[in-house]
């Protein structure tokens, strides 16, 4: 892998100081109520700069949803082959619920889902051909191939309401406070939904 060049180091650099700027800002601020300049002034950069690495407000958090979609496809070599595919999504529960939790947080989440309630061009939660549905949908293909799934089910369809499932349960914790434990109410929730795919 060829090394980076100096310029393209401090770019980089430069568009991780935007991002964790933005990112900094939406979760005390708002989505709505943070401006461009803003963003700039705090991260020591330049409205022009964050124009080189960004189109808009949005382009902050589709980079982030990248970030997001890197860890499920790492996630998911990780996990043996051989397992089923009820073990599968359960374990890709456990693994997104821990990440979003701890590298996210509550502040930041909460300005993400507030942000996919604006119609825009750029919404990550219904972007069906995200890693995220990808993976799902590849679950439910192997699940049908091995005979854990019946061969009627719709593999768009019930991807779309498995992720369902784990929005519905990011955003209870949301609501909910301390009290909820994340890991633990989306296992159950997830569970239910699962046994209602039984074959």
């Amino acid at each position: 892998m060829n090394q980076l060049t100096q310029r393209q180091y401090q770019a980089l650099k430069t568009k991780k100081k935007i991002l964790k700027s933005a990112l900094e800002l939406f979760s005390k601020n708002g989505f709505n109520n943070v401006t461009i300049d803003e963003i700039a002034k705090n991260s020591g950069t330049s409205k022009g700069a964050f124009y080189v690495h960004f189109d808009s407000k949005y382009g902050v958090f589709l980079e982030k949803f990248k970030e997001i979609d890197q860890f499920y496809e790492e996630f998911t070599k990780s996990l043996p082959s051989n397992i089923s595919f009820n073990e599968k999504i359960l374990r890709l529960f456990e693994g997104q619920m821990i990440y979003l939790q701890e590298s996210l947080g509550k502040d930041l989440m909460r300005t993400v889902y507030m942000s996919g309630l604006i119609e825009n061009e750029h919404n990550f939660f219904v972007n069906m051909e995200r890693t995220l549905y990808k993976i799902i949908e590849g679950y439910i293909q192997e699940g049908i191939e091995q005979n854990e799934l019946s061969s009627n089910l719709q593999i768009r369809r019930t991807s779309l309401l498995i992720s369902r499932c784990m929005r519905g349960t990011l955003y209870d914790w949301l609501l909910f406070g301390e009290d909820y434990d994340l890991v633990q109410e989306s296992d159950q929730f997830i569970r239910i939904f699962l046994n209602g795919l039984k074959k």
